[in-house]
């Protein structure tokens, strides 16, 4: 009989800055304002065994985590204002800025809506680069220090 290893779990932390708000809030959260994000992307696979390789002993390179999610996320978000598409006030104002960079949101730019969107636009780059052999296990993004979402992969 033969047992198939246990996955491992490895995680890479980002860091970028973005502007948002929060429209309908009822204290401060509703101004125009930024944070220093970070998200930690948790990937979940089996360690290489491939003696003599590059990736031998490893789930992934960090390396590749990154250029990946630099991609796909970080360098998009990077310096942004982040803005819900309901937002409309705000949308059509920085529409108004000559090569202004604006993401527009389906939800409101909060720290949950986040995570879940990094997590749709990662997920399916992550389990295709890699053949299905990685899963995204999980997001963590910090908006302070203090204060952040997760989105586990069910």
């Amino acid at each position: 009989m033969t047992t198939k290893s246990p996955a491992i779990s490895i995680t890479r932390r980002l860091e970028f800055d973005s502007g948002h708000r929060i429209p309908n809030h009822g204290g401060q959260c509703k101004h125009l304002h930024g944070h220093r994000y970070a998200i930690e992307i948790t990937l979940s696979g089996q360690i290489a065994d491939h003696p003599g390789k590059e990736d031998d002993g490893m789930v992934l390179d960090f390396g590749d985590i990154k250029r990946l999610a630099n991609q796909y996320v970080v360098e998009p978000w990077d310096h942004a204002f982040l803005v819900a598409k309901e937002d409309v006030a705000l949308v059509n104002f920085l529409a108004s800025m000559p090569n202004h960079k604006t993401v527009i949101l389906e939800h409101v730019p909060t720290v949950e809506n986040l995570a879940k969107a990094a997590f749709a636009i990662l997920q399916p780059v992550f389990e295709k680069a890699f053949g299905g052999q990685l899963t995204l296990a999980s997001i963590r993004l910090y908006e302070t220090p203090n204060c952040w979402a997760d989105v586990t992969h069910l």
